[in-house]
């Protein structure tokens, strides 16, 4: 395995036990069981990727032909699990308030490696000189993950409402295929990365929103 192979892996990995970890504390919140909150865990960490091989005609997906990404879910999930229903039977488990930072940072760092991970696996697929097609799947494999776990959780898909959630993936698959032409695929994706998660971070602390329509 070449050096890029192996840092290409441990991105998955983090992004993978990231979104897991996302998907579990949402599940958690939920007030879901161990079961509910597995699986609320691994279809954020591999449902992207999932959606994204069902386009790029990858079959079977990569989950069904490596269990090593949804066994990293399921780990991450079930002691997550663990932590938090030992924190609240010692009497700690109140502060929601680090829970919901720990989501954001999970579902933030998940979205930016994700977004540029499905990017680059439409340019290994053959489709290099389709700049849509990688953009669009780059945002798939960051958002879909995260929205069929709200769509579970019965929440309303961060997508749709929260602090430019697309629009951070969007730029970030954007970032990526702009640089690919110039430098190499391990810089575009942190790059790329990076600005989906200062975006996120920013979003979220400056509380932006794409404007809205309220009706009166």
């Amino acid at each position: 395995m070449e050096y890029s192979d192996i840092i290409i892996f441990i991105m998955e990995l983090v992004g993978t036990i990231a979104f897991a970890a996302s998907g579990a504390l949402t599940g958690i919140q939920r007030r879901m069981d161990l079961f509910g909150v597995n699986v609320l865990g691994v279809t954020t960490a591999v449902g992207g990727g999932l959606v994204r091989d069902l386009i790029l005609g990858q079959n079977p997906p990569a989950m069904f032909r490596d269990s090593t990404y949804a066994m990293t879910a399921i780990l991450t999930s079930t002691i997550l699990f663990i932590c938090v229903y030992i924190s609240r039977k010692s009497g700690a488990g109140r502060h929601m308030r680090i829970y919901d930072i720990l989501l954001l940072v999970g579902d933030t760092i998940g979205l930016g490696i994700f977004s540029v991970m499905g990017s680059y696996a439409a340019v290994r697929a053959g489709y290099a000189g389709n700049r849509f097609l990688i953009v669009f799947v780059g945002v798939i494999t960051g958002v879909g993950g995260g929205m069929l776990r709200d769509i579970m959780a019965g929440n309303m898909p961060y997508i749709l409402v929260k602090h430019v959630y697309a629009v951070a993936s969007l730029a970030g698959a954007l970032t990526f295929v702009l640089l690919i032409p110039y430098t190499d695929r391990i810089t575009c994706m942190f790059v790329g990365a990076a600005v989906v998660m200062v975006i996120r971070f920013l979003a979220a602390y400056y509380r932006w929103n794409l404007p809205k329509i309220y009706w009166t």
